[in-house]
């Protein structure tokens, strides 16, 4: 499935490769080149690359890493048997080790969210948390306190550039399928549903079936 769905066959793997404001994207860079990655809280709408920054952060660096969806496994025997079992462990490898806890904002605020504020402080030696989110004021303060908090939030002078290179992006996606298209109808899709890079990729895929993208 994954080879067939473009927002996963063409995900960035490196920071270098991500679209974002050039202060966001010195942050994480300064992580890769120290190869280390604090605990970190990634905030903003959907579709704006949180997931694709802590994967790539993890495969840059060499990172073993365990990858929990938060609307899913939101309960506190996700912490007990995968969590805490994960971050008490040690990599065979030797390697660093993270958890990125994908749309955290879901993780139960009575049970599991107050067990990893401890486990955070606990395992700190062994373990960086990652925990993406598309609302912030769902997770508890010390959640916020333990972590570097950074929201994904593009200024008005900043998105015609991103957007610009994002339209790039998909043109190069779409000659790699092999899907003509009108450019001023890309800029259309591109400008409706910027900077939601998901939808744009999904809705390109959606209209690619019938074999172009254009005015039709």
């Amino acid at each position: 499935m994954n080879e067939v769905l473009w927002v996963e066959k063409f995900r960035p793997k490196t920071i270098s490769e991500c679209i974002l404001p050039d202060e966001y994207k010195a942050t994480f860079q300064s992580y890769v080149n120290r190869k280390e990655i604090p605990h970190l809280l990634l905030c903003g709408g959907p579709g704006m690359g949180k997931t694709t920054i802590a994967k790539a952060l993890c495969e840059e660096i060499e990172c073993d890493y365990l990858f929990i969806n938060g609307s899913d496994e939101n309960g506190i025997d996700t912490f007990r048997t995968k969590i805490k079992a994960y971050a008490s462990s040690m990599s065979l490898g030797g390697n660093k080790k993270v958890i990125i806890i994908d749309e955290a904002d879901y993780l139960n605020a009575n049970s599991i969210q107050p067990a990893l504020r401890g486990a955070m402080e606990e395992f700190a030696h062994n373990c960086t948390f990652i925990m993406t989110c598309n609302f912030k004021n769902r997770l508890i303060e010390p959640l916020h306190s333990r972590c570097a908090v950074i929201d994904f939030k593009i200024r008005k002078e900043d998105k015609p550039k991103m957007a610009s290179l994002f339209m790039k992006r998909a043109a190069s996606i779409l000659k790699s399928e092999n899907v003509p298209y009108e450019p001023q109808v890309l800029a259309e899709l591109v400008k409706k549903y910027f900077p939601d890079y998901r939808r744009i990729l999904n809705e390109l895929q959606r209209y690619s079936v019938s074999g172009k993208i254009d005015a039709g």
